[in-house]
């Protein structure tokens, strides 16, 4: 639940409040991502179990496909999906900081780069820094939203909310809508990928990680269809559509002018807490190609100060910097990011499910300390769940949805130059 619970709870909302338009199918969909989260999670946990080595996702897909899909999913996480998570997030933070102070817009670039730089420069300190971090933030994260719950069901003002029959706004179609709908809060579940990391490590693996996974998903679940269902209940729909300052908003109605700026600022440590978790994981990403040669100037990015890879560090900085200035032209740069990097994800998420079938048949001797519960019903869950992601995402934003293909796919020329200058294996 740590991992997962973060900056999408606050601010997804009001994407999939103007993606649906409606009460019932803004709750459905809240609901809809957190079944195939679950049967994802539980998908995933076999594939940690069987294959428990450093480097989790990317040993996954190297056994189900090989090297060279293994270092596409690596490549895409280094220039695509970490720099697109520190850079939505830094917006976030800025926009929020801007709606407590009553600045004007012009100062959100800037309040989002110095947040992206600071972040960075205390990690480059060391991991203790960043985990000193995480922990307090993680504790914080927890008071806005248990506090936004209690008061939201006790609030009496309410707006109108109508949960059936299941419709769509006028205008709108209901599967492209569901489609949109669904790819904003699987931005607010994504993280479930590292339960099975520590597979390994449980004694019992067979029961306790479906039960882990299943309570620890059910609980998001419940937390963020109770948080969003306060949402609607105190905004109506049409103004918690594309409301980017609606978490603040639900606060002050809620707590009156000084309590929703104190639950801002509770807010504002909860995202800056996401920032640094991404920071922390992804400077180590280029790390990890550039030990296997596989990146550009990858002698550089091998470099370590104090068990700190602070050259690959400054390398996501640039990236996540360079994404939070072409995302401040575009209409809705914060969603533009996260539905990119949901996107990207999804797709090798997919072929990790597609993988456990493969393998299945191709390895049958294989140890499983973890079998996905009613096999194969529930990764057959998880496969369509991310097939209807990736074909909507394509449908209703092809530009954004090539945009990512053509930026992982770029990687290819570059893998097959370094893999034949260096003759080193591939990861």
């Amino acid at each position: 639940m740590g991992s997962v619970i973060g900056s999408g709870v606050f601010f997804k909302g009001a994407s999939v409040a103007q993606a649906t338009q409606t009460t019932s199918l803004f709750m459905f969909v809240w609901i809809f991502a957190g079944v195939i989260s679950i049967c994802a999670a539980l998908t995933g946990a076999e594939m940690a179990a069987a294959i428990p080595e450093t480097g989790g996702m990317l040993r996954y897909i190297e056994r189900g496909y090989g090297k060279t899909a293994a270092f596409l999913l690596g490549w895409a996480q280094v220039m695509i999906y970490f720099p697109a998570e520190v850079a939505a997030l830094s917006i976030v933070f800025g926009t929020q900081v801007i709606h407590l102070l009553g600045l004007s817009q012009d100062f959100l670039v800037p309040i989002a780069l110095s947040v992206a730089i600071l972040t960075a420069l205390l990690n480059f300190l060391g991991s203790r820094v960043g985990g000193l971090i995480q922990s307090i933030a993680f504790v914080m994260k927890l008071i806005p939203i248990i506090l936004i719950i209690i008061f939201g069901i006790l609030h009496q003002d309410t707006a109108q909310v109508s949960l059936f029959p299941l419709s769509v706004g006028h205008h709108l179609s209901f599967f492209p809508a569901l489609g949109a709908g669904l790819l904003a809060t699987m931005y607010a579940y994504n993280g479930w990928i590292y339960v099975g990391n520590i597979a390994g490590e449980l004694k019992n693996p067979t029961k306790d990680l479906p039960r882990a996974i299943s309570i620890g998903i059910v609980g998001v679940m419940i937390i963020y269809v109770l948080i969003n269902y306060i949402f609607i209940k105190v905004l109506p729909i049409s103004q918690l559509s594309g409301n980017e300052d609606a978490a603040s908003k639900v606060a002050e109605l809620l707590f009156g002018g000084i309590g929703g700026k104190i639950i801002t600022i509770g807010i504002l440590i909860s995202v800056y807490g996401t920032i640094n978790g991404y920071t922390m994981t992804a400077m180590r990403q280029p790390y990890t190609l550039a030990k296997e040669k596989l990146f550009p100037f990858w002698k550089l990015l091998v470099k370590v100060h104090k068990g700190t890879p602070i050259a690959s560090g400054v390398l996501e900085l640039i990236l996540a910097c360079t994404m939070i200035c072409i995302a401040f032209f575009s209409n809705d740069g914060f969603n533009l990011l996260t539905d990119m990097l949901v996107f990207i994800i999804w797709l090798f998420y997919t072929l990790v499910f597609i993988a456990l079938f493969l393998l299945r048949k191709r390895e049958p001797d294989l140890l499983r300390p973890y079998k996905v519960p009613l096999y194969p019903i529930v990764p057959t869950i998880a496969i369509l769940g991310g097939l209807f992601i990736i074909c909507m995402t394509l449908f209703n934003d092809f530009a954004l949805s090539l945009t990512g293909i053509g930026a992982t796919l770029l990687g290819l020329p570059i893998y097959f130059y370094l893999k034949k200058k260096y003759h080193t294996p591939s990861i």
